[in-house]
């Protein structure tokens, strides 16, 4: 009593009804508190399972790749005998290695857009990597180390050597390095379509935790791989990160229609998979709404039994001059203070479920399977959201019993 002397008369008609019915507030509360340890526990793990596939798919690739458009088809007119007609016939043009025109200007003219980050020159091309008598076809990736790097983090994915890559240095793939047999400090030839030619060493040894990526890929310098498919002060790739991932097919079309440049995001090159991630995003959404509509339910069946059940008190409260306002807000309190206290109860269970499961789930070498971040704004949304859902909730029964008749009320 000490503790709702100084509370308005609503609240303490409401903490006292809860207080009497103690089983049905005890039910209804743990009811509420397993839906809200749900929706946070199913959230988090979501989120840190969707956050970690993003992570991977682009741990080996650009946010937005800018090419040159390609060469389309050309129409060939043959004349044919008789009345001048002419047959038209498609030949499909190569797609020849080409740099970008003036990219050091469109370089300068990106960097300046809001949500690109950091924008990388690279030259790519197919080579023929020699060590003896033993060949294997790669892409060469020449690059600027010290933007390239803001973009792939190549430094932590070396297994052997260092990250270094200079006009006589050379980064290979583990795979690669199996098959010739090749160790940091060994050289090897490279030979490119225009037929030249480069001796280079092996400076470090990486793992894109992709066995196709660590057997084709190989990174050279910039200038290396310039000289290598003669496009010297060229070009033919502009590699793109921007600050928010999701936007990243928004900027490419942007991008593209200021440019003209092929603008290729990894939404697009990853179509598949980011579909599979809508599709996660949109299943954690119908769990929430699922979850809040069976704690909505939850709450309003309780007060609706609590207002049949205290019809008789309601009665001698009206018939004492409370208003039927007050009588409204007497229950609306009471599922605000339900649907609140649900909610802060699930919530710790829910921390308690993310961190037991960050503690016992791990990979079979003993790593943690993937990172789990728990945000506080999810627990203030989750909060605010069983609020609302309790006060919504108890509109109807609140309502039921602010209409009552005070008399009626009171003979029962």
């Amino acid at each position: 009593m000490r503790a709702t002397r100084w509370l308005p008369f609503e609240w303490v008609v409401a903490i006292r009804f809860l207080q009497e019915g103690k089983i049905q507030t005890g039910f209804i509360a743990v009811g509420i508190a397993i839906g809200v340890a749900v929706i946070v526990f199913m959230s988090a793990l979501l989120a840190g399972l969707q956050s970690n596939f993003v992570n991977r798919v682009l741990t080996g690739q650009a946010h937005i790749q800018l090419l040159n458009q390609k060469e389309t088809v050309r129409p060939l007119r043959d004349g044919l005998a008789g009345e001048g007609q002419e047959l038209a016939q498609i030949q499909v043009p190569l797609q020849r290695l080409k740099g970008i025109d003036q990219w050091q200007s469109w370089a300068t003219q990106l960097g300046q857009i809001p949500q690109v980050s950091v924008l990388s020159p690279a030259v790519t091309g197919a080579a023929l990597v020699t060590r003896g008598s033993a060949t294997r076809s790669v892409s060469v990736v020449g690059v600027q180390p010290e933007l390239y790097f803001k973009i792939i983090a190549l430094p932590d994915k070396m297994v052997q050597g260092q990250a270094l890559i200079n006009s006589e240095s050379i980064l290979i793939g583990t795979e690669l390095a199996s098959d010739l047999g090749l160790g940091v400090g060994d050289k090897l030839r490279l030979s490119s379509g225009t037929g030249r030619v480069q001796t280079l060493t092996v400076s470090g040894i990486f793992d894109l935790g992709n066995k196709a990526a660590n057997t084709r890929n190989t990174f050279v310098a910039l200038r290396t791989a310039q000289t290598l498919f003669d496009l010297v002060g060229g070009a033919s790739v502009l590699d793109l990160t921007v600050r928010d991932v999701y936007t990243a097919e928004t900027v490419a079309q942007q991008i593209h229609q200021l440019t003209g440049l092929q603008a290729d995001s990894w939404i697009k090159t990853n179509e598949q998979f980011f579909t599979a991630v809508k599709a996660q995003t949109t299943a954690n959404t119908a769990i929430r709404f699922f979850v809040a509509l069976s704690v909505g339910f939850g709450i309003a069946s309780v007060l609706v039994v609590s207002v049949v059940q205290r019809s008789r008190e309601i009665g001698i409260l009206r018939a004492m001059g409370v208003t039927r306002g007050q009588v409204l807000r007497v229950f609306l309190i009471q599922g605000g203070l339900l649907g609140l206290g649900g909610a802060a109860l699930g919530s710790g269970i829910g921390a308690l479920a993310l961190f037991l499961w960050q503690r016992f789930m791990r990979n079979a070498d003993g790593t943690v399977m993937f990172p789990l971040v728990f945000d506080s704004g999810l627990l203030l949304q989750t909060l605010l959201l069983a609020t609302l859902t309790g006060l919504l909730s108890a509109f109807a029964p609140a309502l039921r019993a602010a209409r009552l008749d005070p008399v009626v009320a009171i003979r029962g």
